[in-house]
């Protein structure tokens, strides 16, 4: 759809790294509108854990921040409440350094935290930081949560994970099991919102004012526009594209509204409000804007797999697409894991924690309350002290 279009302008993000002296040096083959979970780049869009699970399959980092923390403005929309640029790297401390750059307020994206939000988040977590300065993570409080190890999960993915749980109990950390019982559901829910939210922004490439455009042949018996949209639609957007947006218009029809969109929405509140009580740092998006807030029993952050498997196999047929690899059901299935972290907007941290058996990387997802970026980063750059001294 967009593949002869060249934009007049940079994103924010762009902007900001190149002004700091960064090289853009192209875009990667990724997934028509980020609509999957296996190609990504080294600046991208996580919306289920198109930043995540990539990194998680490679053996990098990557992260995926606390919405409206980095701007989306210039950023071609997939779902507007669910994106986030990302950053995935060789290590922590590139990661932090590139996030410090980009995560700045931005005035264009109607989406972004204002600033009086970030110092509240800011102010919400400095005293849980002093936590984990030098090697001792007494104090530092790490939930697991149950439902992250799903029948599907590859057993060889729980001997890695457990081990960095050890290294980071023996550093001091106090390891919690805990429960989010919504978890099941979020899947579900984050389907029916993205597609339905992808099924609005996706109406705009229309074949008229921009992108691909496809004359209707002699003898179309719609209207000239008509068939211009139709014929260019068709032709432009891939079959997992088309699909989702299938899906979404149904959802926001008349007759599945109620059904589906606004019950996704309803499990995305319950799925909030399970990370809010298990946080002991209040979210700052919900805290009282004035008087202290009083601290909760909870933990810090939590750790679970990153994916259910290792990377996938690519597809049979030299040069298959994606599209033709995401028509079962399994594709759907791989963001279990990431897809919680999106639709409460907190930031997640994919660190490499080893090997499955088929000799392939496994990794560990570190999540934080809303605003706690700079918390889960230092947790991840201590599992990268783990592995190091494995």
């Amino acid at each position: 759809m967009l593949e002869n279009f060249h934009s007049p302008f940079d994103a924010t993000v762009v902007s900001l790294l190149s002004a700091s002296g960064a090289e853009i040096v192209g875009k990667t083959n990724c997934d028509e509108f980020g609509m999957g979970c296996v190609k990504d780049s080294s600046l991208g869009t996580d919306t289920g854990g198109s930043v995540r699970l990539p990194a998680s399959y490679c053996g990098i980092i990557g992260l995926k921040p606390s919405y409206g923390i980095i701007s989306r403005w210039g950023i071609v929309s997939f779902a507007d409440s669910l994106d986030c640029v990302g950053v995935l790297a060789r290590d922590v401390s590139t990661t932090k350094r590139v996030h410090d750059i980009i995560g700045v307020y931005d005035s264009r994206d109607p989406t972004a935290a204002p600033p009086h939000i970030r110092q509240k988040a800011r102010q919400l977590i400095e005293d849980h930081l002093e936590t984990l300065k030098g090697d001792s993570l007494a104090g530092l409080r790490v939930g697991v949560p149950q439902e992250y190890f799903p029948t599907e999960l590859q057993p060889s993915i729980v001997t890695p994970v457990r081990t960095i749980l050890d290294q980071l109990r023996a550093r001091g950390a106090t390891i919690v099991p805990i429960s989010l019982p919504s978890t099941p559901y979020a899947l579900s829910a984050y389907y029916v919102i993205s597609s339905a939210e992808a099924s609005s922004n996706l109406a705009r490439y229309d074949g008229i004012e921009y992108g691909m455009r496809v004359e209707p042949p002699p003898g179309a018996n719609l209207t000239k526009t008509a068939n211009v949209y139709a014929y260019t639609r068709s032709q432009g957007f891939g079959k997992e594209v088309q699909r989702r947006m299938l899906l979404g218009t149904y959802a926001l029809s008349a007759d599945a509204f109620e059904n589906y969109f606004l019950q996704a929405q309803r499990v995305r509140k319950l799925v909030k409000a399970d990370f809010d009580r298990v946080f002991c740092i209040p979210n700052a998006l919900n805290a009282p804007s004035t008087g202290p807030v009083k601290p909760v029993e909870g933990v810090h952050v939590l750790i679970h797999p990153s994916a259910i498997q290792t990377a996938p196999a690519l597809p049979d047929n030299e040069g298959c697409s994606q599209e033709d690899d995401t028509s079962t059901l399994d594709a759907y299935v791989q963001d279990v894991m990431t897809v919680p972290a999106s639709l409460a907007g907190l930031p997640a941290l994919n660190v490499p924690a080893g090997k499955g058996a088929d000799g392939w990387p496994i990794g560990v997802s570190v999540v934080g309350q809303w605003g706690s970026d700079d918390l889960v980063l230092r947790v991840g750059e201590v599992i990268e002290r783990c592995r190091e001294d494995l």
